[in-house]
């Protein structure tokens, strides 16, 4: 008898111990939630085109999603040091993040634009010539800037921080995503966004390369959710139609 409750008890510790390895592993993303509509701060959640897709993701890997918000410019060390899996904060896939990060298969586009004062005279990227632009550290707009011939770039931790700055006429102009670019536009009636966009660009998720069985597991994801429609489905929620 006592053999039998030794087995019985056995059995029972074997399978609580599976139980708790089955628990779900957590996915953390490092984001920049002050980027509408990809993500931003709504009462105590992060929410936005980014956190739902990586929902969906988390959810198809058996994973439970964890995000961190932080500045945009510490999000690539936060992947490549582990403190993070995955960087998804509207980010663009460029040759210098390439060597420090791998991407995943792209899930849209986007395009960096010019805001200005609705009294501006800017009306083509070429007049920002001689100039004071205001960009986001760590962003392509930050990148693309430099290129600009004879202006003065000023660059600010948060987009928030550019837009106030272009508002009280302390900069001329200032380089932001385009979604993110209405936003501040809607919420700004002295500001305006030009026509003709700075560049166009790719968004993907960030991975370390030490990791790339999450990367093919990510593209394995991201290719089903576009197959079912559930990408557009999202974005098509927060980007209305023009």
């Amino acid at each position: 008898m006592k053999k039998s409750i030794i087995v019985l008890l056995a059995v029972c510790s074997a399978l609580c111990m599976c139980a708790c390895g089955s628990s779900s592993k957590k996915l953390v993303m490092a984001t920049n939630a002050a980027f509408p509509p990809y993500e931003s701060v709504e009462g105590d959640k992060i929410v936005g085109i980014d956190p739902e897709i990586a929902q969906l993701i988390a959810d198809d890997l058996g994973m439970e999603l964890v995000i961190e918000d932080m500045a945009f410019d510490s999000i690539i060390a936060a992947v490549q040091s582990g403190k993070a899996d995955i960087a998804m904060a509207g980010m663009t896939v460029t040759e210098d993040r390439k060597e420090n990060i791998n991407f995943s298969d792209p899930y849209t586009t986007a395009a960096q634009v010019i805001l200005v004062k609705n009294t501006s005279t800017v009306k083509t990227p070429d007049d920002l010539a001689n100039l004071t632009v205001g960009v986001q550290i760590g962003t392509t707009g930050d990148i693309y800037a430099e290129d600009i011939e004879g202006a003065t770039i000023e660059r600010y931790s948060k987009y928030f921080e550019a837009i106030n700055a272009l508002a009280q006429g302390k900069i001329d102009a200032v380089i932001v995503d385009r979604e993110p670019g209405k936003v501040f536009v809607s919420e700004n009636p002295d500001l305006v966004m030009i026509d003709e966009e700075f560049t166009v660009e790719e968004y993907a998720i960030g991975v370390s390369k030490e990791n790339t069985e999450l990367l093919n597991n990510i593209n394995a994801s991201l290719k089903k959710l576009k197959e079912s429609g559930k990408i557009d489905e999202i974005i098509g929620k927060y980007i209305k139609a023009e």
